[in-house]
C-alpha cells in the first residue's frame, strides 16, 4: 500500500491553490468544496464592502475559505500520515 503524502508537502500544495491540498489527501470532491465557497464568499465580500475598504478587505470572505482549507488539509494529512506509520510499524 501506498504511504500517504508528506503533511508539509500538502501543506505547500495547499498555500498555493486552496483545495489542492484535499486532492493531494484524495478528497477531490471536498476540495471542489473549499473552492466554490471560497469563490462564493470571496465575491459576496466583493460585492458588499464598502468603496474605502482595501482589497484584502475586500476578499477577506475567500481568504477566510482558503485558511480553514489550509488547515483542514494539513490535519488530514497529519493524522493519515500517523496511521498509516501506526500500521506499518515493525513489530
Amino acid at each position: 500500500m501506498k504511504p500517504p503524502p508528506n503533511p508539509h508537502l500538502v501543506l505547500a500544495v495547499a498555500l498555493l491553490l486552496p483545495g489542492m491540498g484535499q486532492v493531494l489527501n484524495r478528497q477531490p470532491v471536498r476540495g471542489l468544496i473549499f473552492v466554490c465557497f471560497a469563490v462564493l464568499l470571496g465575491g459576496f465580500t466583493l460585492k458588499t464592502a464598502a468603496a474605502d475598504v482595501s482589497f484584502v478587505g475586500k476578499v477577506s470572505g475567500a481568504l477566510f475559505v482558503w485558511a480553514m482549507a489550509l488547515l483542514d488539509a494539513y490535519r488530514t494529512a497529519r493524522i493519515r500520515r500517523a496511521v498509516w506509520d501506526h500500521r506499518n510499524a515493525p513489530r
